[in-house]
């Protein structure tokens, strides 16, 4: 199935359907399926930085250790959540084979989040030091909103060429 075949991923109100063309046009562009994967990453990430900062990690005195602690746990926790995402919507299409799940407890996708983490070491470094700077100059949960669109350029580009490539027809 082609992205051009693919439905939408819900069901339309019926009052709603003159808008389904538009959104078919929409949806078939990867990009936002990607930013759509990654606003749901930013939820997530910055809700287990705030859950980090103000309860877990609490009794740490050092405001930056603090911070260093729970951004660490808030980019790993995203980075799971935007991977699966990625594999069961964004990339699903390209890997459709038939011979393993898109997300599955198997070496394939193992080998696929190995992929996916080294692919995105650039786009999370840049948000782990860009965060830890611009905190410094104003509140560190805008500071990581920031820091999250610069690093997802990087991020987009560099798993759609390497982690989702689209494998070549078999011959």
């Amino acid at each position: 199935m082609t992205d051009a075949d693919r439905p939408l991923p819900f069901p339309l109100p019926a009052r709603f359907s003159w808008a389904e063309p538009g959104l078919l046009r929409l949806y078939r562009w990867r990009y936002l399926r990607f930013a759509t994967v990654g606003a749901s990453g930013t939820v997530v990430n910055m809700l287990m930085l705030l859950l980090m900062q103000e309860w877990v990690l609490a009794g740490l005195s050092d405001p930056a250790q603090r911070l260093s602690w729970g951004l660490g746990c808030a980019i790993a926790v995203a980075t799971l959540n935007n991977f699966a995402w990625n594999s069961l919507w964004t990339w699903a299409d390209r890997l459709a084979t038939g011979e393993v799940q898109a997300l599955g407890v198997n070496a394939t996708t193992a080998a696929r989040l190995l992929k996916y983490a080294l692919a995105s070491w650039l786009g999370i470094l840049i948000q782990y030091v860009l965060t830890l700077w611009l905190s410094q100059h104003m509140h560190y949960l805008v500071a990581n909103v920031l820091s999250i669109v610069v690093a997802s350029i990087s991020n987009y580009l560099t798993n759609d060429w390497w982690t989702f490539r689209r494998q070549p027809p078999a011959a």
